[in-house]
């Protein structure tokens, strides 16, 4: 088995360094990496280093700290390509869904790559009808090309990092949230699994949705796509979602099928004082880990 190399991001796209940017520091200390250990060849790549960050958003583009997400996407980018020419699987763990864009840039092409997304939200707004300017409402439209990325210049005259057809979203439940807020829903316009159609077949809908992928193809986890019963610790709560037993046969199913790495997103430590919750994380990456094997 390809040894994991686990690179943590600390970042927040409200641009603070609490909340989801603490969590990569959090599940060390809940035993991360030596529950790893126990399951898997690892190696540690440590913590990202970003600028500080300026929690003002930007009267052109419409988000949060422009410049420090450019730089974020860039550092995420250049580490993961390196665990990539090392022969190992990147598991990235953050902060919030803006890792994700780079992730992307780290392997394959525009032409050739492929994204399964499971996520509680679409993540897809355009920045300016975006409620909170922040990167994590929109790193799918950045990803997609369904809105500019002004703040990311080097992009900007380049194809998306994925196109519609070789993406598929499983497990969002803010449909009527987006629709209320002026935006559209990417439902009919790329393959697009709700919550509830998730929970009643987990593995089978990602067989499904991996067949239709790209190769390579990269996993995107954000870990509110579990109901907030069963995660309480996310900013952003919402009806509907999964169950752990689910997660688990989602995430079981989609590291079978052979992903090019995978992060996982959004446990806030903050709103979980005596982290229970980032053990349950931490047993949950492990057994996936282990499952690997």
């Amino acid at each position: 088995m390809t040894e994991i190399g686990v690179l943590g991001v600390p970042t927040n796209s409200a641009g603070k360094t609490d909340g989801v940017a603490r969590a990569p520091a959090a599940l060390r200390e809940a035993g991360l990496v030596d529950a790893l250990e126990r399951v898997s060849s690892v190696v540690d790549y440590g913590d990202l280093t970003l600028p500080p960050p300026i929690p003002e958003r930007d009267p052109v583009t419409h988000v949060i700290d422009p410049m420090g997400l450019t730089a974020l996407v860039e550092a995420v980018h250049s580490s993961v390509a390196a665990i990539l020419s090392d022969d190992r699987f990147p598991l990235v763990v953050g902060g919030d869904c803006p890792i994700l864009l780079g992730c992307l840039a780290a392997f394959g092409s525009a032409e050739n790559r492929g994204l399964l997304f499971v996520d509680g939200h679409e993540d897809a707004y355009p920045p300016e009808i975006s409620t909170t300017g922040e990167a994590a409402d929109m790193e799918l439209g950045f990803a997609l090309g369904l809105v500019g990325t002004p703040w990311w210049p080097e992009s900007v005259d380049e194809p998306p990092l994925v196109s519609l057809q070789h993406a598929s979203l499983l497990g969002p439940r803010d449909r009527a949230a987006l629709e209320a807020e002026g935006g559209v829903s990417l439902a009919g316009r790329t393959p697009f699994v709700d919550d509830r159609r998730l929970a009643a077949d987990p593995a089978g809908s990602v067989r499904e949705a991996v067949a239709s992928l790209s190769s390579p193809w990269w996993f995107h986890l954000d870990l509110d796509v579990l109901s907030t019963d069963a995660l309480p610790a996310v900013d952003y709560p919402q009806d509907g979602g999964l169950g752990w037993d689910d997660l688990d046969a989602v995430a079981s199913a989609a590291l079978a099928a052979g992903p090019a790495g995978w992060d996982v997103t959004i446990y806030n430590p903050d709103l979980d004082p005596d982290r229970i919750h980032a053990e349950r994380v931490v047993r949950f990456i492990a057994g996936q880990a282990d499952g690997r094997s």
